[in-house]
């Protein structure tokens, strides 16, 4: 690994290169030709496709052409309760939402309140469980379509123990030693967790599709190690970048960095003061500089943030662009635009947030798909 910067399934640090953690992981850029036959199929492209952040794949095309063939596929991903969720943790959400809305396929989404309890010393168990509930109505409020969807956190649904039993036997401590770092502190649930982190990519007799981070992949590298002795397909999975925290283009945004995180519950007035305070640009010292030599996009967290998730139409994230290099944009006008933009964004999910909360047996006990995955017998 380069080093400049680290990914790890808990830690991202430095400014990545993502062309050399491809190299590095043996993963596949996504290309145009890739994307064309996306839309073929869709319609059009989600904005996280067409601007690059989706940017990294594995068997992607083997996925595009088992919905050609009537095949189908079904849609992995998940969420580690830490805390309260920030606008980074929903980028995968609303791109599976788009997928499964694009494709009509099953969404499982996986709870990991047992990961973060065996990984963080300070937390209870029943710490990460109160923290998972708050995080499935965020995800809930992203929209899925409740009968297509399978919200399940690991403490609950103990009746898959036997299948991560079988994933188990076929791993050995030597692969996730090599693959995740562990050491002879670690404690054994932690070396035991990709059994239980792979599980879900067997609970549908198809092709699993995974979109996540990036960072995440270690763990798929095991499923795909396992999945031809259990006689199942191997997972495919597409990688999106890193959202960066308000301080500036190193690592990704942080849940335990208060100040650098917006987060789906933060109220109008700390988003305006977090925004003004610690939110890094690419401008230059002085106003008069700044229109002079124009600014750097490629390092502004703010034009980030509202490329990524908050400025859907192209032609407007262009405009600004084009404004920012030639100068005629300065930053605290870029800082207003973002606020605004980001508390009528949370408001809109603040709202669907409590209506969520009515709903949420629907997605873990009586929804169709729900119904059919916590019955099934292993």
């Amino acid at each position: 690994m380069s080093q400049r910067f680290q990914v790890t399934p808990w830690e991202v640090t430095g400014v990545v290169d993502y062309d050399k953690l491809i190299e590095d992981f043996g993963t596949e850029k996504i290309t145009p030709q890739l994307l064309k036959e996306i839309e073929n199929i869709t319609g059009g492209l989600h904005p996280l496709l067409r601007r690059g952040f989706f940017f990294s794949h594995r068997d992607l095309p083997q996925v595009l052409e088992a919905y050609k063939k009537g095949e189908g596929f079904f849609l992995y991903t998940g969420r580690g309760p830490t805390g309260h969720m920030h606008i980074g943790h929903l980028i995968p959400f609303l791109f599976v939402k788009w997928l499964q809305d694009k494709f009509k396929v099953p969404v499982i989404i996986q709870i990991t309140d047992d990961e973060k309890f065996l990984y963080k010393e300070e937390f209870t168990l029943e710490t990460t469980r109160k923290y998972a509930m708050e995080n499935i109505y965020d995800i809930i409020a992203c929209g899925f379509n409740p009968d297509l969807t399978f919200i399940f956190q690991d403490s609950e649904y103990t009746n898959y123990y036997p299948l991560a039993v079988k994933i188990a036997k076929k791993i050995t401590l030597s692969t996730v030693k090599a693959v995740f770092g562990f050491k002879n502190e670690t404690n054994i649930g932690l070396i035991f967790f990709p059994a239980i982190q792979a599980m879900p990519c067997f609970l549908l007799e198809k092709q699993c599709l995974i979109p996540a981070a990036i960072d995440q992949d270690p763990y798929w590298r095991i499923q795909r190690d396992v999945a031809p002795k259990l006689g199942y397909p191997k997972t495919a999975a597409i990688h999106s970048k890193f959202l960066p925290g308000l301080e500036g283009p190193t690592g990704k945004m942080s849940a335990s960095k208060e100040q650098t995180a917006i987060y789906l519950t933060d109220n109008p007035e700390t988003v305006k003061r977090k925004i003004i305070k610690y939110a890094f640009t690419g401008g230059q010292p002085s106003v008069a500089e700044q229109k002079k030599k124009g600014g750097n996009p490629n390092i502004c967290t703010v034009f980030q943030w509202l490329n990524s998730l908050l400025e859907m139409d192209d032609k407007s994230i262009k405009n600004r662009e084009s404004m920012c290099l030639s100068g005629q944009l300065l930053c605290g006008e870029c800082k207003n635009y973002l606020s605004d933009k980001l508390i009528e964004f949370l408001s809109s999910h603040q709202q669907r947030r409590v209506e969520a909360k009515k709903h949420v047996d629907s997605f873990k006990y009586t929804g169709v798909l729900a119904r059919e995955l916590w019955s099934k017998k292993w």
